[in-house]
């Protein structure tokens, strides 16, 4: 489960994300969009967010040539009883990439009455009638995650309003910079993965480098705070920030929180 720190870093990585799109498409409301990317994924932590970045639960159907994976989901077709399937569903190369495939979902005739709501409730009720989802509570419980973050700030963003309280569009602004070639100082012990994100493999110790396996003293493949590293090249995710050293991928920046200074 999510923290509470989790939660809003999640919502101030896809909120402005989900507004550009939005925008671009003519929609009236964003905040059943992001309440649906905080509930569907877990707020970003769920094996199909976090490595496939679907964040809104989008299956494949027959239209999809795109990349796929087949998981387990709990779907009520009868109200009252879950039932539990495996399903196609879609896959993503990042964030943006996913947000904006919920928009080329949400295109599809069935979907058009969504597009001109202007309140969350109206807009997850059209969208759970067009048959986005089978839970007999899909609105009430987006609902709630609705209030909970007040999230219909964004909608007075999107409609010209000024942005909502502590929180950058786009990528932000004040996300600290990593040059590749400059050596860092790990803040934090950190575990280091076989590609930048946290559904990569964490590496053992035996894999790690030289130099790292004598910075990792208890040998759980977690390079030592204090341990000098140098970047090799920088990649993002969102908000989030992954370096890769000789050893493999460390996360620099992550929801908010540096970890490599």
């Amino acid at each position: 489960m999510a923290t509470q720190a989790q939660q809003a870093a999640f919502i101030k990585q896809i909120a402005p994300l989900i507004v550009k799109y939005a925008k671009g498409r003519g929609y009236k409301c964003v905040s059943g969009a992001i309440a649906q990317a905080c509930l569907e994924s877990g707020y970003g932590l769920s094996s199909l967010a976090a490595k496939y970045h679907n964040y809104f639960g989008l299956k494949c159907g027959g239209s999809w040539k795109g990349a796929s994976v087949n998981m387990r989901t709990m779907e009520e077709y009868t109200v009252g009883t879950l039932t539990a399937i495996s399903d196609n569903f879609r896959a993503y190369g990042d964030m943006e990439q996913g947000v904006k495939g919920y928009y080329d979902f949400i295109a599809y005739t069935r979907y058009k009455a969504v597009k001109d709501k202007t309140t969350p409730e109206a807009y997850l009720t059209a969208i759970k009638a067009a048959g986005y989802a089978t839970s007999s509570t899909y609105v009430q419980n987006n609902m709630r995650v609705v209030q909970a973050h007040n999230l219909t700030a964004w909608d007075a963003y999107l409609n010209g309003g000024s942005i909502p309280s502590d929180v950058q569009t786009g990528q932000a602004d004040n996300t600290p910079e990593f040059t590749v070639g400059k050596v860092y100082q790990l803040a934090v012990e950190l575990k280091v993965r076989t590609d930048a994100g946290t559904w990569s493999r964490a590496k053992t110790h035996t894999e790690l480098t030289a130099n790292a396996r004598a910075n990792d003293k208890d040998k759980d493949g977690a390079i030592d705070k204090g341990t000098k590293v140098t970047c090799q090249e920088v990649k993002r995710d969102g908000s989030d920030i992954w370096i890769r050293i000789p050893s493999g991928w460390i996360a620099a920046y992550y929801q908010g929180n540096r970890y490599v200074a």
